[in-house]
Formats: C-alpha cells, structure tokens, sequence
C-alpha cells in the first residue's frame, strides 16, 4: 500500500478564498498589501468565533501574516477563478494581481477586503507550526458579504463552478 496523501486530498472539494493582510514600508511610510488563495480555510469554534488557515512555513506572506497579526479572508466565487490563480505566483505577481482587485481596507484590521460574496476580518489568536505548515487560528472581529454568482471549489487541482441544485 502506497501513501499519496497529495493525490487523495486532491479529490476532497474545498472553497478558495483570499487572505490579505499588509505592512508599512520602513522608508517613506507606504503600506504594501499582500494576499494568497488558500483552500485551507475551516471554522474552528462559533463560541469564541475563531478560523483557521494553514499556510506552508517557506511562505512569503507567513512572515508579514504573524508580524502584522492582522487579515482578512475573501471567500471567492467564480468571478475570482483568475484571481485565484494569479495569486499563486510570487510577490510581485501577487501585487500585480491584487491591484486590479476591487477592495477597501476593512474597518477594523485595515487589511483589504474584496467584493466577495463573503468576507472575515481577523486578529491572529494562535498559531501553530505542525508539519510542513503553520496552522494559524484567528479571532473573527466582523463578517459580511453577499452571494451573486455560484461558489467556486478546487478538485482534482482546477478552480470550478459550483452550479446551484
């Protein structure tokens, strides 16, 4: 019996959604966004509301997310495919992608929230290195959204539509 846990998993349907969050540059006091689309995204508790994400320790974004403390999780639907894609590339890719974004910094974390039919913002509560990942738990401070258009989920590696039943 052979282990591919990355083949298995693969077949298990999840949303994408966007993590945002930023940093002020040292010199001249700008702030520089960031985001990545991520698909591993849960509710952990409603009881005090906390999220989680886990996020490869050799990520880019890891170090400016713990840093910060602060982001804000888009849920994308099927006008985010490309969106979604783009934001696999490196940090130039990503800021490219992320200034064609309509978004505003949420009022609360200051990290960009997208037109998305659901959006969080957080406050880093924990987190945890496990793996080759970092689970990060964050304290949900405000939610919103609204749905348009049909979800979009990753299986067997490409972004689809979720049509309704």
């Amino acid at each position: 019996m052979s282990l591919d846990l990355s083949a298995t998993m693969r077949t298990f349907a999840t949303g994408i959604c966007v993590v945002t969050t930023f940093e002020e540059e040292q010199q001249g006091g700008r702030r520089r966004d960031d985001a990545v689309a991520v698909s591993s995204f849960v509710s952990v508790s409603l009881q005090p509301p906390l999220v989680s994400l886990a996020l490869r320790r050799d990520s880019d974004i890891l170090p400016t997310l713990l840093a910060t403390g602060v982001w804000a999780v888009s849920i994308l639907d099927v006008a985010g495919v490309d969106l979604a894609e783009a934001l696999d590339g490196d940090r130039q890719e990503r800021a490219r992608a992320l200034s064609t974004c309509t978004a505003s910094p949420g009022p609360l974390t200051g990290a960009l929230v997208l037109d998305a039919p659901g959006w969080l913002e957080c406050t880093l509560h924990d987190h945890h290195d496990t793996g080759d990942h970092t689970v990060l738990i964050g304290e949900v401070l405000a939610t919103g959204g609204r749905r348009r258009r049909p979800p979009v989920v990753r299986v067997n590696g490409a972004l689809l539509a979720l049509s309704e039943a």
